[in-house]
């Protein structure tokens, strides 16, 4: 007898919708474990670690964006210089093709926020709750007393923690000593409430639930990564020829005699995986490129007493026999490009005087003449200290011979970060004008220190 058919909008919804499995990765050691553990106190250090940090009499890293000033340790940045902002997101763009390109996806296994705060919720859950097999039994178990506790526990700490994160990261925006005053004092404004909340729950639930969702479905570097990808970037990869045929013996027994690969169909490679993958399929975009699977495997290969690097990072013409060359065209240029946008933010950044100058002409009158005979033109100067002292400064004139400046207040000072608007007349002999439009160059240099000097060109009118 023939089963009922299934309608086809059924079958669809069957083959595309698939229940999350929750993934228990094992705990491994080895380098790579090293280097990514390493990573992780390292950024998180830094992260946790900055707002704290006083330099000069001030935060040393703080976005302060109703003065709309960011300070950077010594660095004073201002909206004027967005250009800076500009070659940091090319630099950050070309760093992630060249290292993509010359080893795969090492930002998303070493860097990447979304897999160094799953870490922690990693540690902590282990810590808690015990090992992969001992999460997984006490999973299934039915909920009692001392489960409840242990869940308890483990969501209060990851809430704890989240709850410092999103404090740190508002900690960047606003003065860390006046935020935590005010947070101890409940006065916190709607917007610190918001961000801190808002960040807080963001980690709680990236880190703590969604885990390798976020690299799965979320996050577009894992579906466009292959572009950046070619037959002799560097990426993790198994051995197939090496590894097959699998199949599971004693330890010490010759491959070749028992006529089966290295690989001893173990699934270490599998559990230690954040992402629940089998690297043994080939590469997967899944794959964040952590290398917990080489770690497990060559730990296993260890104990078999076969050489290790069954999985490893290699290319995939290396794989196939063909010959594989890691410096190629492809990373020249994405290195050249690198190190192009760096030189360019260095000159930039090093030729940066922390003073800015414009001038307007008043436009209402474009000229009058004073009754000692001579013709004066009106401006107002936009003057603006970006530096982080406070400074007198002397304005002089260039372009027209005997050029007379006269400004109000005569003397001229700005503390730091302050912005002024000065009015300014200039008055120059109508004999000494070459034409109606004469060029001039106004220069603005502050008295303490030559070097920072801005000028800017206008135009004085005439009859």
């Amino acid at each position: 007898m023939l089963a009922p058919a299934t309608p086809a909008g059924d079958e669809v919804q069957q083959s595309l919708y698939a229940k999350r499995q929750k993934i228990y990765p094992r705990e491994v050691h080895g380098l790579f474990a090293v280097l990514r553990i390493s990573a992780v106190l390292t950024l998180l250090g830094i992260f946790y670690g900055l707002p704290w940090l006083r330099w000069n009499g001030h935060q040393a890293v703080l976005f302060d964006l109703p003065a709309r000033k960011f300070h950077l340790f010594g660095l004073t940045l201002w909206p004027q210089d967005f250009i800076l902002l500009a070659a940091l997101l090319i630099i950050a763009a070309l760093g992630l093709f060249f290292f993509t390109a010359l080893a795969g996806r090492l930002w998303c296994g070493y860097a990447c926020p979304q897999t160094v705060w799953t870490e922690v919720f990693l540690w902590m859950e282990h810590a808690l709750e015990g090992d992969r097999l001992q999460q997984m039994k006490l999973d299934k178990s039915p909920m009692t007393w001392r489960k409840f506790r242990i869940k308890a526990s483990k969501h209060a700490l990851w809430l704890a923690f989240s709850a410092f994160t999103g404090f740190t990261f508002v900690a960047y925006f606003t003065p860390v000593a006046d935020l935590l005053h005010r947070l101890v004092t409940l006065d916190l404004g709607p917007w610190e409430t918001f961000w801190l909340v808002f960040y807080g729950f963001a980690t709680y639930g990236n880190a703590g639930w969604m885990r390798e969702q976020v690299c799965l479905y979320m996050c577009p570097y894992a579906r466009f990564q292959s572009a950046m990808f070619d037959d002799s970037t560097l990426i993790i990869s198994y051995d197939d020829k090496r590894g097959e045929p699998r199949g599971s013996r004693k330890r010490g027994t010759d491959s070749l005699r028992a006529g089966l690969g290295d690989c001893i169909d173990c699934s270490m490679c599998v559990q230690v995986c954040p992402t629940g993958i089998d690297i043994r399929k080939g590469l997967q975009y899944e794959c964040i490129g952590c290398a917990a699977c080489i770690d497990a495997c060559n730990d296993v290969m260890d104990k078999m007493g076969y050489a290790p690097g069954l999985i490893r990072y290699t290319t995939h013409n290396a794989l196939r026999g063909r010959p594989s060359s890691i410096l190629r065209p492809r990373l020249f240029v994405y290195g050249g490009l690198l190190s192009a946008a760096i030189a360019a933010f260095a000159w930039i950044l090093l030729a940066r005087v922390p003073l800015e100058l414009e001038v307007m002409h008043d436009r209402n009158r474009l000229y009058r003449e004073t009754d000692a005979g001579l013709i004066e033109n009106v401006y107002t100067l936009d003057i603006v200290n970006m530096d982080d002292r406070r400074h007198a400064y002397t304005l002089r004139a260039e372009g027209i011979e005997g050029l007379i400046v006269e400004t109000d207040p005569p003397e001229i000072e700005a503390d730091a970060g302050e912005m002024k608007k000065i009015p300014m007349r200039l008055r120059a002999d109508g004999a000494r004008l070459s034409g109606r439009s004469n060029k001039v160059r106004l220069l603005l240099t502050a008295r303490d220190d030559p070097r920072l000097t801005a000028s800017e060109e206008t135009r004085f009118l005439g009859p």
